[in-house]
């Protein structure tokens, strides 16, 4: 249907409130903005929704929430689930609370039962909870670290991972047969909650939570040790983080954690940062404003839905902050997990790092150090999460750590998610470690990088947005994959890996072999002397995503080499 058409159906149909006509009346005179929020549906990708909120198919608001939850009832109906229920948490985003209401009555209405968080809760902790209550799946209102005016749904499987495949096309199919909201079931809340169908969940798994976290410490003696002397600034971004990560420090000793005030409490609007998001320098200003004046050793900030940690930590030369990407502070967690594991003979059997294939390559080499498999994925966290559950069932492996260098990793297996409030906690103890010894975080990095190798990333964006956006990125994709490079940034391509094709081509040899994992939109370029580059369209913006890797001599040497590779890629 013609775009204009489906704008006066919702000016019309009694089906959508006065508030939403209101809003839609008020861009009348705007063409091009009537033309943004319907000319498609949002899109429900292989992880669920995430958009703009506002009235409109292409927007998030209540009525494309249900829809898609209708989606997600009629597949879990076809799989003889519903007996089992759905948990459903949100962050501190605008309409998240509403958004998750919305979602357990249309499962309600579906006969489906809902375990609702009480109030704004982690990211990783639905994950836990979707496990711990035997959950057929769970859903988190979330937007993640996008800006302000974005919301978004993220939907789970009974594993505790985001869905993967079969489930994630499957679940696409059911909510694209959903095209009218005559289709769509909700009821009110009181009767949902008199029959036994909405049930509100909070501290009890909170508890449970928290005592999962708190098992993942490998020395807790150390901690005590410390606790007296190392200083922690904190700050939430205000999202969900403020509570779960001062309780786990606390429980765990440390006497000194500085929270940032202005960025304490949850708040929608995110009033002190036009980016909630700790990969974005500007959202460090006011915990690095404390950092100095507590004198801190180390600046944490976790992202609305706690499930992203930044780092910053004190170079004592200098007196300065050092900014941690994810990737640093990922193999920080990583070699003292492996090193102290081994050490008191905590190690499992057949240990396994997992990481996807944007990840640093240095994790390679702490895994061969330690004798440990080393898995890689394709990028997003829910296939280290599908790895832990195929580890269980196929007993190939242990898992060990997970990590992907957008800022999430995950210690333990109680979760599988990356879990923002268990990298806090090991990074402090990795921290309070170094400081037993009169070391820092980075001087610790350092150390690793004349042990490993100077290996360094590096990530750029485009952005292309509207329908002439999406089909820019798409023709940038095709001519990629049809006129491969010989050479970047001065190194030579040794192999192409395209995962949308299943192969990896040697440049040299013309032998083309599978890549072994998934379909996915993704070209991956391996270059000599250790570096590569990769590029995939981002499965929740309106962007082309690049991603640099290399290997140097010294710091100096990676960052000129990483400079003049992200340079060429980008021509």
């Amino acid at each position: 249907m013609d775009y204009k058409k489906i704008y006066q159906q919702w000016l019309s149909d009694p089906y959508f409130d006065d508030q939403t006509k209101e809003e839609l009346k008020a861009i009348a005179a705007d063409e091009a903005e009537v033309e943004d929020r319907f000319y498609r549906r949002l899109e429900f990708g292989t992880g669920g929704l995430r958009g703009v909120i506002g009235a409109g198919t292409n927007r998030m608001n209540i009525y494309t929430v249900r829809q898609a939850t209708q989606g997600l009832a009629n597949y879990i109906i076809s799989q003889n689930g519903q007996g089992k229920g759905v948990a459903i948490a949100y962050d501190s985003r605008r309409m998240s609370p509403e958004f998750a209401d919305e979602a357990a009555l249309c499962l309600n209405a579906n006969g489906i039962k809902t375990y609702r968080f009480e109030s704004l809760r982690p990211t990783p902790e639905l994950s836990f909870a979707v496990r711990e209550l035997g959950c057929i799946a769970g859903i988190v209102i979330t937007a993640s670290h996008n800006p302000r005016e974005y919301n978004g749904y993220k939907v789970y499987w009974e594993d505790g991972a985001q869905i993967t495949p079969p489930h994630d096309k499957n679940i696409l199919a059911q909510v694209a047969k959903v095209t009218e909201f005559s289709q769509v079931k909700t009821m009110d809340k009181e009767t949902a909650q008199a029959q036994g169908l909405y049930e509100t969940i909070g501290a009890d798994i909170d508890d449970l939570y928290m005592e999962q976290l708190k098992k993942q410490s490998i020395h807790p003696e150390l901690i005590r040790k410390a606790a007296g002397d190392i200083r922690i600034v904190y700050t939430p971004l205000h999202g969900t983080g403020n509570l779960p990560v001062r309780r786990v420090l606390k429980e765990l000793g440390f006497e000194h954690v500085y929270v940032v005030k202005e960025q304490e409490l949850p708040d929608g609007a995110f009033p002190t940062v036009a980016y909630p998001n700790p990969e974005d320098e500007k959202a460090w200003t006011l915990a690095l404003k404390l950092a100095k004046e507590v004198d801190a050793d180390i600046v944490l900030a976790t992202d609305p839905d706690a499930d992203r940690l930044g780092v910053y930590a004190k170079d004592t030369k200098t007196g300065e902050y050092v900014s941690f990407t994810g990737n640093m502070s990922g193999m920080l967690i990583a070699e003292y997990i492996l090193r102290e594991r081994t050490k008191t003979g905590t190690m499992p059997e057949h240990p396994a790092l997992v990481e996807t294939i944007v990840t640093t390559d240095m994790a390679k080499a702490i895994a061969a150090d330690y004798d440990t498999a080393l898995i890689e994925v394709l990028t997003g966290f829910k296939y280290i999460g599908e790895q832990i559950r195929l580890f269980e069932e196929n007993h190939s492996y242990q898992y060990v750590f997970g990590l992907e260098e957008s800022y999430g990793c995950l210690a333990g297996t109680y979760a599988r998610d990356k879990d923002a409030c268990v990298a806090v906690m090991m990074l402090c103890e990795v921290a309070a470690y170094y400081k037993l010894q009169g070391k820092t975080l980075w001087d610790a990095m350092l150390t690793m990088y004349e042990t490993y190798g100077y290996y360094k990333e590096g990530l750029a964006t485009l952005t292309l947005k509207g329908i002439d956006g999406a089909k820019q990125i798409q023709e940038k994709m095709s001519e990629a994959r049809s006129n491969p490079p010989k050479t970047l940034g001065g190194l030579k391509v040794l192999a192409v890996r395209d995962y949308k094709q299943d192969s990896r081509t040697d440049l040299t040899s013309g032998e083309t072999t599978p890549t072994g994992l998934p379909e996915s939109n993704v070209l991956y370029y391996e270059l000599e002397n250790n570096a590569w580059c990769c590029v995939r369209p981002s499965g929740t913006e309106p962007k082309i995503k690049y991603y640099f890797g290399v290997k140097g001599a010294s710091l100096e040497d990676a960052a000129m080499k990483l400079e003049a590779l992200k340079q060429d890629m980008l021509k």
